[in-house]
């Protein structure tokens, strides 16, 4: 009897835990934008914000639409080949 629970026990676990992986997974897919090669059309403001992309390392300006919320990531440098 004991074996049994610790055993629905093991499974429920793990049942919770690829939910919480699958989750992630779809969730980072809606959150982190790709960047873009263009500046964004009318509407959008360059905001004085700039960073370095840690994938690429290339610099990154944002854009932001006042109209509806929404950020646009714009590397203006072309890929770099490593």
């Amino acid at each position: 009897m004991l074996r049994s629970s610790v055993l629905a026990a093991g499974a429920l676990w793990l049942l919770i835990a690829g939910g919480v992986i699958t989750a992630g997974t779809l969730l980072e897919r809606v959150v982190y934008k790709p960047l873009l090669r263009e500046k964004p059309g009318a509407g959008w403001v360059k905001t004085a914000e700039r960073f370095i992309d840690p994938d690429t390392g290339q610099p990154v300006d944002v854009f932001y639409n006042p109209a509806i919320g929404e950020r646009q990531y714009v590397s203006p440098e072309p890929n770099k080949k490593a």
